[in-house]
């Protein structure tokens, strides 16, 4: 007969952990009950949603189809870990407030944590990448344009294309056409 629960060592947002767990239970489950990491939300449960992404060995994951105690001498990060000790926000948590990418949250931290994935490449994506990149969550708000907007801009940023980023309008186009005149 096989042990119900097992002890699991892993760091999550920074912090060395270890947690008795159930063997059937999900990363989100322990996340969340256990750690009181909230932002980890339960939505589709079956992987479709995107709502408990969270990043493990510096790749996103759902953590409603990943089992606990597959965390095992893992590197965990959720939206909780982002925040500096002072509280300050990080440049992407900024930019989703900031471009009106947050409508009612529930999908938010999900989206923030894959966002937070791409931009640790330290590479420009092209719009067609970035939208992909993001494919994996639903917004049942309609906020993916400024999601994507919130994203592209922050890319750019940390790039150093400061006046491109501040070009970026709400289809997240950087190339004006010239203004039509009036007549």
């Amino acid at each position: 007969m096989a042990k119900q629960y097992k002890v699991v060592h892993c760091r999550i947002n920074g912090k060395e952990v270890e947690q008795v767990v159930d063997v059937r239970a999900s990363l989100t489950d322990m996340l969340r009950n256990d750690f009181r990491l909230t932002s980890v939300k339960k939505g589709c449960e079956v992987g479709e949603c995107g709502a408990c992404t969270v990043i493990i060995n510096d790749e996103g994951f759902n953590s409603c189809i990943y089992l606990a105690v597959w965390a095992e001498g893992k590197d965990i990060w959720t939206l909780e870990g982002l925040t500096s000790p002072e509280g300050e926000l990080s440049d992407i948590q900024q930019a989703f407030i900031d471009e009106g990418a947050i409508q009612c949250g529930f999908c938010s931290p999900g989206f923030i944590m894959t966002s937070w994935e791409i931009l640790r490449s330290g590479r420009e994506y092209t719009d067609d990448e970035l939208r992909k990149a993001l494919s994996g969550h639903l917004c049942r708000c309609t906020g993916y344009e400024n999601i994507f907007r919130a994203v592209k801009k922050t890319m750019l940023r940390r790039l150093g294309k400061f006046e491109e980023a501040e070009k970026v309008n709400s289809q997240g186009i950087t190339d004006y056409p010239e203004p039509m005149p009036f007549k």
